[in-house]
C-alpha cells in the first residue's frame, strides 16, 4: 500500500489535459497509482485534497541560486510556490572553474569547495537541499577557465581544452551549454565558438539555452543567431526569458516570436521562457561598454577609480543616451549594494539617488558602482504587459524566475529584490490564469512541469503517472497569489499547502516540514 495518499483532489497530470477526480499514490520516491477508489486506511499517511488541485512539481528552467541553497537549502521563496526543481547555468556556472577562479570566488565570500560542475552538484545534494537541481555549462565559465577575461577570439588550443571541458561536464550529467551574452567574457564569444561548444555538448545528448546576445534594438539579429547556432550544432535550444526590452523596441516581440515559430515549423526543436513581470533585474555595470570590463570585474572597478577612464566611460555612456534598455533613470530602481554607505540607496531609483546628490544620474551611476566595488542589482522598468501576455499565450513558451531564492528573514532582508524571487509561478496560477484568464489552468500547470521536462530531457520529471517521480504539488486554485511586490518584496506566496519532493513530504499544511529530499539531476548523456 502506498506510503502517502492525496485523496479527493483534482487531479492534473502536467499534459496539460483536463483534470480528474483521483487519488494519487506515492510509495518511496515514485508514483504508483492513480484511482477513483481507494482504501485509505492502509495508506501510511493521508492528505486531503478536496476542492483543491493535485499536479506535478514545478520546474523553473532558470534559477540563480546555485549559492543561496547553499547557506538556506529550504529555499521557501520557491519552495512556497511548488518549484521542486531548479536549473542553473545562465552564461556562469558553478563549474568547470580553474583554482585561480575558485579563490576569486573564495575572495568574493563564496565558501567554494569545488571545481567541478559535476562536483558542485554533487557537494550540495550532500549538504541537503530541499529541491531538485540541474545545470548547464556556462559558456562565460567556460571562456573565463581557457581564454581568461580577454576581448579576443579563442585559439585553436583554447577551443579544443574548452570543448574537452564540455565533454567531461556533459558525461557527468550537465544539461547543455548555457550562455548569456550581454555579461563579459560571454560577449566576448563569437557565433562559431558558440556553435563549437554546442557541438561537443550535442553529442551528448545536450541543448544550448540562451540569454541572447541582445534584447533591445538587436533582438531581431540576436534571435537568428541563437536559431543559427542551434540549427549549425544540431541541438535543441532554450531562449531564456524572451523579452523586448524598451518602449522603442516593443515593436520587435512579434518579429522574434515569429521568427523562433518558423524555426519551430521548420522541425527545430526550440522553445522559449518568460518571467511574469514587466521589470528586469541585473547589474547596473551593464550599462558599462563591454570593452571597459575586460580583465574582469575588479578591472572594471580599477577603471572606474582613474579620473581620465571615467571620463571616457561616462562620454560613451552619455552619447549612447540610454540606461541599458530604458531611456530614464527614472525606470532604474537600486536594489543591492554591498557596503554599508550605499546601502541608503537600496529601493530608490537612479532619478532621485542623482537629485539629492545633485549631479547627472550618470555620475550618479559611476559613483555608485565605483564607491561600491560591485555590480549594484537594479531593476530596469523596461517591458510592456502586452508583449509578456503575447508570449503567454504561445504553447511553448514556460515560466522561469531568473532570480534567487530567498526567505523573509535574515540576512536576505538587508537589502530589497525584484518580487520574481518570491512570486513567479504564484503569479502565473493566481494572475494570469485564476484573474485575467490569459492561459488555462490544465495548460499552466503543463508550462510549468511536462514542457521544461521535456525541453531539458528529464526523464520521469514533469508528469504525474504510475513510475513517475515523485514530485507533486497541492494547491488551492481559488487562493494561490503571489504577495510579494517592489515595494514589499520580502513576501511568500500564497496558496500551496503541500510539496512532495522525490516522494517525501516537504510542505505540509503550508509549512516547511524540514526535510530536505532534493537531488542533483542528471540530463540525458550522463555516462554516455
Amino acid at each position: 500500500m502506498p506510503d502517502i495518499l492525496i485523496t479527493g483532489g483534482e487531479i492534473y497530470d502536467g499534459t496539460g489535459a483536463p483534470p480528474v477526480r483521483a487519488d494519487l499514490g506515492i510509495t518511496g520516491d515514485q508514483i504508483v497509482m492513480l484511482s477513483t477508489s481507494t482504501d485509505s486506511a492502509s495508506a501510511g499517511r493521508i492528505i486531503d485534497a478536496a476542492g483543491k488541485a493535485v499536479c506535478p512539481g514545478f520546474i523553473n528552467i532558470l534559477s540563480h541560486s546555485y549559492y543561496s541553497i547553499l547557506t538556506d537549502p529550504r529555499s521557501l521563496g520557491e519552495l512556497t510556490q511548488g518549484v521542486t526543481t531548479e536549473i542553473f547555468g545562465e552564461g556562469s556556472s558553478m563549474g568547470p572553474l580553474t583554482p585561480a577562479m575558485a579563490d576569486r570566488e573564495r575572495a568574493d565570500g563564496d565558501d567554494v569547495q569545488w571545481l567541478r560542475l559535476s562536483e558542485y552538484l554533487h557537494y550540495a545534494e550532500q549538504r541537503g537541499i530541499s529541491q531538485n537541481i540541474a545545470s548547464f555549462i556556462g559558456a562565460g565559465t567556460l571562456r573565463a577557465h581557457a581564454v581568461g577575461y580577454l576581448d579576443r577570439p579563442a585559439t585553436p588550443a583554447e577551443l579544443d581544452l574548452m570543448q574537452a571541458l564540455v565533454a567531461e561536464e556533459m558525461a557527468d550529467g550537465a544539461l547543455g551549454i548555457g550562455s548569456s551574452l550581454i555579461y563579459p567574457p560571454g560577449s566576448y564569444a563569437s557565433t562559431a565558438e558558440l556553435t563549437a561548444l554546442c557541438v561537443a555538448a550535442a553529442r551528448y545528448g545536450g541543448r544550448y539555452a540562451s540569454h541572447v546576445r541582445n534584447e533591445g534594438g538587436g533582438l531581431l539579429a540576436a534571435t537568428e543567431e541563437f536559431i543559427g547556432i542551434c540549427r549549425e550544432a544540431g541541438l535543441p535550444g532554450e531562449h531564456w526569458h524572451l523579452k523586448a526590452a524598451g518602449p522603442d523596441n516593443w515593436g520587435l516581440m512579434t518579429g522574434a516570436i515569429e521568427r523562433l515559430q518558423q524555426a519551430r515549423d521548420a522541425g527545430l526543436p526550440i522553445t522559449a521562457d518568460v518571467y511574469p513581470y514587466t521589470a528586469s533585474s541585473t547589474g547596473l555595470t551593464t550599462i558599462i561598454p563591454d570593452k571597459y570590463h575586460e580583465g574582469g570585474a575588479q578591472a572594471l572597478y580599477d577603471r572606474l577609480a582613474d579620473p581620465a577612464i571615467r571620463a571616457k566611460i561616462r562620454a560613451e555612456v552619455a552619447a549612447d543616451g540610454r540606461w541599458g534598455d530604458v531611456s530614464s533613470a527614472d525606470s532604474v530602481l537600486v536594489l543591492h549594494a554591498t557596503t554599508e554607505a550605499n546601502r541608503q540607496y537600496q529601493g530608490r531609483t537612479l532619478a532621485d539617488i542623482a537629485t539629492e546628490q545633485g549631479v547627472h544620474p550618470i555620475d550618479a551611476a559611476l559613483e555608485l558602482i565605483g564607491s561600491d566595488r560591485s555590480r549594484i542589482g537594479v531593476a530596469f522598468f523596461s517591458m510592456t504587459e502586452d508583449n509578456l501576455r503575447q508570449a503567454l499565450r504561445k504553447p511553448w513558451v514556460s515560466i522561469c524566475s531568473d532570480g534567487v531564492s530567498m526567505a523573509p528573514e535574515g540576512d536576505f532582508l538587508r537589502a530589497p529584490t525584484h518580487p520574481r524571487a518570491y512570486g513567479s509561478f504564484a503569479r502565473v496560477l493566481g494572475h494570469y490564469v485564476r484573474d485575467e484568464c490569459v492561459l488555462t489552468l490544465p495548460d499552466a500547470i503543463r508550462r510549468m512541469t511536462s514542457l521544461p521536462a521535456t525541453t531539458l530531457g528529464l526523464a520521469g520529471r514533469g508528469t504525474l503517472a504510475p513510475g513517475s517521480f515523485a514530485d507533486v504539488v497541492v494547491f488551492d486554485p481559488a487562493t494561490i497569489a503571489d504577495r510579494a511586490t517592489f515595494a514589499q518584496p520580502h513576501q511568500l506566496s500564497a496558496g500551496v499547502t503541500e510539496v512532495i519532493v522525490n516522494g517525501r513530504l516537504t510542505i505540509a499544511g503550508g509549512e516547511f516540514t524540514g526535510t530536505l529530499a532534493g537531488r542533483a539531476l542528471a540530463g540525458p548523456g550522463a555516462h554516455r
